[in-house]
C-alpha cells in the first residue's frame, strides 16, 4: 500500500507541511487510519484521516499431491494422496469428499475443497481413481497331478478351484481321458472373471497298464507218444500277448503255439534198453515254464 498523503493550506502563512501517522499492514484483513497533521507558523494545528481498509477478496488456490487420475488394482490398499493450498490469508485447510472401494470395479471421482478466513471458496479440484481387474484368477488343481488310471478301467476327474478379486468364479473343464489306449491326457482347467482376464492350470492323466496277463489254457497237456503238436497257450490281457518258454525239448510261438521235440516224444528214446522197456500206462512228463507277456512289458508265468 502506498498512501497518496494530505496537502495544507494555511489563509495567513500558505502551503503548510502535513504530518502523516500509522500504518496499513497489508498482510491483515482489517481497517486502518492514517491521520494526517499540519501546524502553522502560529502553532495553529489542523487534522484530517483516511480509513484504509485491507480485504480479501481472493480464493485460495488447490493443487493435487500427485497424478489426477490413478489407477488401483481391484482388492488392492488405496491410500489417497490429498491436496494443498495455497492463500494469501496464509495456511489453510484442504477438504475431501468422495471414497474409493478397491472391491468393486469403477471409477470413482475424490473433490478437494477449501475455504479461507474471508469466506472466499477455492475452485474444488477433483482425482479420478479408476479400480481395475487385470489379474487372473487363481486355478488350483484338485486331487493328483499327475495322475495315474489303469488300462480299461474308469476315470472321474477331481475338477479344480479358482479364487479372484472379484468374487466367485467358475471353472470350466475342456479335455477327456481314453482310459482304453495307453498314453498321457492333459485336462485343462480355465477360469475367467467378469474383467475377461484368464487363469488357467492343467492335469496330466496317465493312462498305464499294470496288470499282468491270466492264463486261460491249463497248465498240464497230454499228448500221444510220437506226437510233436502239444497244443496252444491261451491267455487274457487287455493289450495283445506275446509267449516264450525256458526248455531244451520244447518250443513255443509267439502266438501260443506249443510243440515238442519229435525225440522227446518218443516213450521208448527215454530208455537204454527200449526193447525190454515195459509200458505200465503211466505217462511221460516233460515240465517248462511259459512265460506270457503283455505289450506294456507285464508278464505273468505258468509251470
Amino acid at each position: 500500500y502506498v498512501d497518496a498523503g494530505a496537502t495544507a493550506m494555511d489563509a495567513f502563512h500558505g502551503d503548510t507541511n502535513v504530518v502523516s501517522s500509522g500504518t496499513v499492514d497489508t498482510s491483515t484483513v482489517g481497517s486502518y487510519t492514517i491521520t494526517y497533521t499540519a501546524t502553522d507558523l502560529d502553532n495553529n494545528t489542523a487534522t484530517a484521516s483516511r480509513t484504509v481498509n485491507v480485504v480479501d477478496t481472493t480464493s485460495p488456490v488447490i493443487t493435487l499431491t500427485g497424478d489426477a487420475s490413478v489407477t488401483v488394482e481391484l482388492g488392492a490398499t488405496y491410500t489417497d494422496a490429498g491436496a494443498t493450498a495455497t492463500d494469501a490469508s496464509g495456511d489453510i485447510t484442504v477438504t475431501s469428499s468422495g471414497t474409493v472401494d478397491t472391491a468393486t470395479v469403477g471409477t470413482y471421482t475424490i473433490t478437494y475443497s477449501a475455504t479461507d478466513a474471508s469466506g472466499n471458496a477455492a475452485t474444488q479440484v477433483t482425482r479420478s481413481v479408476t479400480v481395475v481387474d487385470t489379474t487372473a484368477p487363481t486355478v488350483v488343481v484338485t486331487g493328483d497331478n499327475p495322475a495315474t488310471v489303469e488300462l480299461g478301467t474308469s476315470y472321474t476327474d477331481a475338477g479344480a478351484t479358482a479364487t479372484d478379486a472379484s468374487g466367485d468364479v467358475t471353472v470350466v473343464t475342456t479335455g477327456a481321458v481314453d482310459v482304453d489306449t495307453l498314453g498321457s491326457y492333459t485336462i485343462t482347467y480355465t477360469s475367467t472373471d467378469a474383467s475377461n482376464n484368464s487363469g488357467t492350470a492343467t492335469r496330466v492323466v496317465n493312462v498305464v497298464d499294470t496288470t499282468v496277463p491270466v492264463f486261460t489254457s491249463s497248465s498240464t497237456f497230454i499228448i500221444d507218444e510220437g506226437d510233436t503238436d502239444v497244443g496252444t497257450v491261451t491267455a487274457t490281457d487287455l493289450q495283445a500277448v506275446t509267449f516264450s518258454i525256458v526248455s531244451d525239448v520244447l518250443s513255443i510261438t509267439s502266438a501260443g503255439v506249443l510243440t515238442i521235440d519229435s525225440a522227446a516224444s518218443d516213450y521208448e528214446a527215454q530208455s537204454d534198453n527200449p526193447v525190454t522197456l515195459p509200458y505200465d500206462g503211466s505217462t511221460y512228463d516233460i515240465t517248462a515254464t511259459v512265460t506270457a507277456t503283455d505289450a506294456s512289458s507285464n508278464a505273468a508265468t505258468q509251470l
